[in-house]
C-alpha cells in the first residue's frame, strides 16, 4: 500500500491491498477501496462510495458526492464503481438519491475527463463515456455502449447495448440497442457496424439486425407491425431489440429523414 502523506483518509475508510493514495487525495468515512486501485492527486472519495478492485481514479475526480435531487431527504445511499473501471479527470460521479439506492458504474467502463453521472444512473460494464458528456439521474445504459464527448442526456432516458451516440447530441428519448444516433435532438441514423464488428458479433446476427433496422426504421410499418416482424427472425439481438422497444416509456428515438 501507497499512501502519500498529504493525503487525508478518514479512520472510517477500508482500505484494500495493494492501493495507491495520492498527494492531497481526500477519502470519507464510510468509503471502501477495493485490492489495487489507484486514486489520484487531489481525487475526492465521499462517504457511501464503493470502489471495486483494480479501479483507477484519476486526479481531482469526485466520486459519492451528494445527488443533485431537491428531494433528496439525507438517506444513506452508495455509488459503486465497479472492477477495472477507469475515472478520468475531474469526473464526478453521484450517490444514489434513494435510502439504500446504488448509483452503479459497471466492470471496466470508462468515464473521460469532466464527464458526469448523476444520482441512480446505471452503466453496464464495457460503456465508454467521452469527455465533457453530462448525464442526468435514473439513466439506465446498456454494456458496451460508447457515448461521445460533449453529449447530455436526460433524466429518465435508456441507451440500450452497443449502442453508440454521436459527439454533441442531445437525448431526450430511448436509444434503441445496435444503433447509432446523432444531432439535437438525437435521431437515429443507423445500425452501430463497426461497433457490432469489434465486439464479434457474427456477419449473420449482423445480417438480421439490419433486416430488424429495416423494419422498424425504414419500412412503411406501424410499430405493432415492425415489432412483430422481429418477433420472426432468428438470433438473440433482434429479440433484444424489440424486447428494449416494448419496454420504453419515454419514447424512442426516431430515424433522420433521408436526404432528398
Amino acid at each position: 500500500m501507497a499512501i502519500h502523506p498529504t493525503a487525508i483518509i478518514d479512520n472510517g475508510a477500508r482500505l484494500g491491498e495493494n492501493v495507491t493514495i495520492g498527494p492531497y487525495a481526500v477519502v470519507e468515512a464510510d468509503v471502501e477501496v477495493g485490492e489495487g486501485t489507484a486514486v489520484g492527486a487531489h481525487a475526492v472519495l465521499k462517504t457511501g462510495l464503493r470502489l471495486g478492485k483494480n479501479v483507477t481514479v484519476n486526479e481531482a475526480a469526485v466520486l459519492g458526492g451528494l445527488p443533485q435531487d431537491l428531494k433528496f431527504s439525507g438517506a444513506r445511499s452508495y455509488a459503486v464503481v465497479e472492477d477495472g473501471a477507469t475515472i478520468r479527470e475531474f469526473a464526478t460521479i453521484h450517490r444514489s438519491a434513494q435510502e439504500d439506492g446504488v448509483t452503479r458504474i459497471g466492470r471496466n467502463c470508462f468515464i473521460m475527463s469532466y464527464g458526469h453521472v448523476a444520482h441512480d444512473c446505471d452503466i453496464g460494464e464495457d460503456t465508454i463515456i467521452a469527455s465533457s458528456t453530462t448525464l442526468g439521474g435514473h439513466i439506465r445504459i446498456g454494456p458496451k455502449a460508447f457515448i461521445s464527448g460533449g453529449v447530455v442526456i436526460h433524466q429518465f432516458t435508456r441507451v440500450g447495448e452497443l449502442a453508440m451516440v454521436g459527439g454533441g447530441s442531445k437525448v431526450n428519448l430511448d436509444v434503441p440497442p445496435f444503433v447509432t444516433v446523432d444531432g439535437v435532438p438525437a435521431r437515429v441514423i443507423g445500425l452501430n457496424t463497426v461497433g457490432l464488428r469489434r465486439a464479434g458479433v457474427a456477419a449473420e446476427e449482423i445480417k438480421t439486425l439490419k433486416g430488424a433496422y429495416r423494419a422498424l426504421f425504414r419500412e412503411k410499418r406501424s410499430l405493432e407491425q415492425a415489432l412483430s416482424h422481429l418477433d420472426g427472425l432468428e438470433g438473440e439481438l433482434a429479440a433484444k431489440m424489440a424486447t428494449f422497444f416494448r419496454g420504453s416509456e419515454r419514447g424512442v428515438c426516431r430515424a433522420r429523414a433521408a436526404k432528398r
